[in-house]
């Protein structure tokens, strides 16, 4: 139940559009977390198994590449 209320709490900041950076940088943090753990201690659970943490990995790299490569790129354009 505390999952989900995080989760929901995380979809209102992003969202808001409150702090986008910090937003995007908790988000990777919390994921790479969260797999670490359900990599070592709950693989059965996952749906794709082990192989969930390269689709953990490429969701944040996707984070990453959104906030601070594409952000930045579109805020550019938007002042010239």
């Amino acid at each position: 139940m505390l999952i989900g209320i995080a989760e929901t709490g995380m979809a209102i900041w992003i969202l808001s559009n409150f702090w986008p950076r910090f937003n995007a940088i908790v988000q990777m943090i919390v994921i790479g977390i969260m797999n670490t753990l359900e990599f070592f201690l709950a693989p059965d659970l996952l749906l794709w198994g082990k192989m969930n943490a390269v689709f953990a990995l490429l969701f944040i790299v996707l984070i990453g590449y959104k906030e601070f490569y594409l952000a930045k790129k579109i805020n550019q354009q938007a002042v010239c």
